[in-house]
């Protein structure tokens, strides 16, 4: 059975978030800048893997949602 998450891993996880959704961008960026494709294709590996962390995260917060304290 889970346990409700405590407010210091909700505020982990949410700067977690925020951390993956600018790396995300910085890397979308970064893509459109470089014209060296070995590192274009770093960036190209980077951002769906920021993705996948950031849909984790996502999913770990829609899994604890049922446990909050109600307000």
């Amino acid at each position: 059975m889970m346990q409700p998450i405590t407010a210091k891993e909700l505020e982990y996880i949410t700067d977690s978030m925020s951390n993956e959704d600018l790396l995300i961008k910085q890397t979308v960026v970064a893509l459109s800048h470089t014209q060296n494709p070995a590192i274009q294709q770093l960036f190209q590996q980077f951002t769906p893997q920021h993705k996948q962390h950031y849909q984790q995260l996502l999913t770990t917060l829609q899994q604890h949602a049922p446990l909050a304290p109600k307000q």
